[in-house]
């Protein structure tokens, strides 16, 4: 799969700096609880759908993290870094053992077909 990111051959040199570090540290963060959980979930507050996936996890008993970033009126911001290193356009995140599986639906689907279950014990 080939993901359209702008090289660092079209980058001007001196701003490369900027678009190295801007908000690296929610970036960093999330990798961080990817790296110490299974099931990292990365939301906003005011947004249903980050509810509905954690509602549907605690439904099947499977633990998980929750990192909350800004809502819809503040945070946005800091919450493109995110969209930018990892390509989803919205919120939820969903990383299942440091696999971005999608959102609130993605999840769902995986839990109905039995196949959360499976990436977990792999």
């Amino acid at each position: 799969m080939a993901r359209n990111i702008l090289d660092e051959d079209h980058i001007h040199p001196a701003i490369r700096a900027t678009v190295a570090n801007a908000n690296a540290d929610i970036v960093n963060e999330v990798k961080a609880a990817i790296a110490s959980n299974a099931v990292v979930v990365v939301g906003m507050a005011q947004n249903p759908f980050p509810r509905k996936a954690r509602a549907a996890l605690d439904a099947a008993k499977v633990p998980y993290r929750y990192l909350e970033y800004g809502s819809y009126l503040s945070g946005w911001r800091r919450r493109n870094a995110l969209k930018m290193w990892t390509g989803w356009p919205t919120l939820p995140m969903i990383f299942v053992k440091g696999v971005l599986i999608g959102g609130a639906s993605d999840l769902q689907k995986l839990i109905a077909s039995g196949e959360l279950s499976r990436l977990l014990q792999a």
